[in-house]
Order: structure tokens, then sequence, then C-alpha cells
């Protein structure tokens, strides 16, 4: 694009966020954000396609300023940690949905392929899963206590083995999608039909509801939290294929930059699920019924809302 088309093209928008900044409209810290965001992916290709030209000047001092302007009229007792979770992250979900959107059908058709493979095969479980974790699993269903395995360690070294191996599989999610999505696809692709079969196993003996009421405990978090991961490294990956007007580089640096902050929203509840999983879910099989389900309906609804309902609600308003 010409110079002069890409002005031609942008100039109201950046005449908005002089009116921003100057004071001659008023707009709180979150509408700004969500201008700044635009503002660099346009100083970005600006930088790129006419670098040495003072449409550059113009918009690094618009990003500047503006980024000034959204921590001078931020109240000082809002930190950049709560700032992340409350605004930063909800707009760059509702910005990337699409990909997220993807990585739920992937994992609903790749799980439901793990499902009728199982049932069809009765060694495709001990083929995905190993024969000695099937055993084990059906010496526990024998002793009426199918999600023993739990108990197999202590609380503490229960919980951080399981949240940093969760927390590696994440990274192995986002991170590979830098190969195109391909990566991701192919570990995403593994995990769901491992999820499949595993879950199909116990309804096969007949334990189904004993599983559910204990691995959902803490897989409500921890599933949910994968896909979404997932789906930054598709989003990832994205920013290599279809670099739209910036160059694949530059593409990239500003998929990344935004992904990752995606990757990192899911760690909090990556570690939550270590916790029910190394503490709760042991003791599943013992506990009420409405206290199980509680905790799956509770865990669930929270990952959700956050992802799934919050970000509609954070672009809502700073578009008002």
């Amino acid at each position: 694009m010409r110079e002069v088309a890409f002005i031609k093209q942008n100039k109201e928008k950046w005449l908005e966020f002089e009116q921003a900044i100057f004071g001659k409209s008023k707009k709180n810290p979150d509408e700004l954000a969500s201008l700044y965001i635009h503002l660099v992916n346009d100083l970005a290709y600006a930088q790129t396609y006419y670098s040495k030209s003072k449409t550059v000047v113009y918009l690094n001092y618009l990003a500047s300023q503006t980024y000034q302007k959204i921590y001078k009229t931020k109240r000082e007792d809002t930190n950049r940690l709560l700032y992340f979770f409350k605004t930063e992250v909800p707009l760059l979900v509702y910005e990337y949905q699409r990909y997220i959107l993807y990585a739920f059908l992937f994992f609903i058709v790749l799980t439901s392929i793990g499902v009728v493979s199982t049932l069809k095969d009765d060694t495709f479980a001990r083929l995905v899963l190993s024969d000695d974790y099937v055993n084990m699993s059906l010496e526990n269903i024998k002793e009426g206590n199918p999600v023993a395995v739990y108990k197999s360690s202590t609380n503490w070294g229960s919980y951080i083995g399981i949240t940093w191996n969760n927390l590696k599989v994440g990274a192995m999610f986002y991170f590979s999608g830098i190969f195109l999505g391909i990566g991701t696809f192919y570990f995403f692709f593994e995990n769901c039909i491992r999820l499949g079969s595993f879950q199909t196993l116990f309804y096969q003996q007949d334990v189904f509801w004993e599983s559910v009421r204990g691995i959902w405990i803490h897989g409500s978090m921890e599933i949910f939290a994968m896909v979404i991961e997932a789906g930054a490294g598709f989003a990832l990956g994205a920013s290599i294929l279809f670099p739209k007007t910036f160059s694949r580089f530059n593409s990239f640096k500003i998929g990344f930059k935004n992904t990752f902050k995606i990757f990192l929203s899911t760690m909090p509840f990556t570690i939550i699920a270590g916790f029910l999983e190394g503490f709760i879910t042991r003791y599943s099989i013992d506990m009420p019924i409405f206290l199980s389900v509680g905790i799956i309906l509770t865990t669930l609804a929270m990952i959700s809302f956050y992802y799934l309902v919050y970000p509609f609600l954070v672009h809502k308003k700073t578009k008002k």
C-alpha cells in the first residue's frame, strides 16, 4: 500500500487518538488500551514499509503519549497485574476468538475420535494409554475406587508434580504453534485422543459416573485451560501464515506478543487445577455427590465465564 493511501485510510482513527490523548474527548483507561493496540499495529506497519517517513515519527509519538495517558489516568491502586487479567487479556481473547473457537471444535472432534475408537476396538485404550496404565486402572476399579491413582502420592507431591507437568504440556501446546500451528495440532491430537479413550475405558467398566465425579473436579479447569493454550498456539501459527498487510516477521512479532499473554493467563487456572487434583480429587469417592458436582460446576463456570463471556463484556464496555 502506498503511504498516501495508508494515511488516508487511517486518518480518522488517528484523529480520534489525538482527541483522546489531548483531552478533547473523554475515554477511560480501558478504551485507551483498546485504541493503543490498534495504534501499535499501525506503527509496526509504518516502520516496515515507510521506515524513514514522518508518519513513523508521528505514530510513535501518538503511541508513547497514549501509553503515558493510560497509566496516568488509571488509579494507582489498579496495579499492572490486575489490569492484565481484568482488561488486557479479555480484549486479546476477543480479538483472537476465532482461533479459540477452532480449538474447541478440534477438541470435540478429536476427543470423539478417541471415544469411538475405544468403543470399536478393545485394544485401542492399551495402544494410546499403555498396558500398565490400563491394568492399573482396571485393578483400581475392581477394588472399588476408580480414581485411586490420585492417591498414589502425597498431597504436596502430587500437587507439585501434576502442576509442573500440566504447565509443561500447556507450554508445548502454545510454543509448538511456531511451526505454523501444525505442532500445536499434533500435540493437541494426541492428548484429545487419550482423553476420549481414558474416559471411555471407565464407561466400559460401568464406573463412568464415579470417574466423572473424580476426574472432572480438576479436569474442568485443566482441560479448558489446555484448549485455550491450543487456541493461542493456532493464533501464533496464523500470525506467520497470514501476515495480512504486515511483513511476515512483524506479523509474527505482534502475534507472539499478544498470544503469549493469552497463554500466560491460563497459568493460574492450571495451578488451581493442580491443587484440586493433588488435594481434593483423591477424596471424591468419599465425598457427598452434591459437593463433587458443585466443585465441578463452579470451576467450569469460573473459567468459562472468564474466556467465553467476560471478553465480550469488556469489548462492549470499551466501545461505549
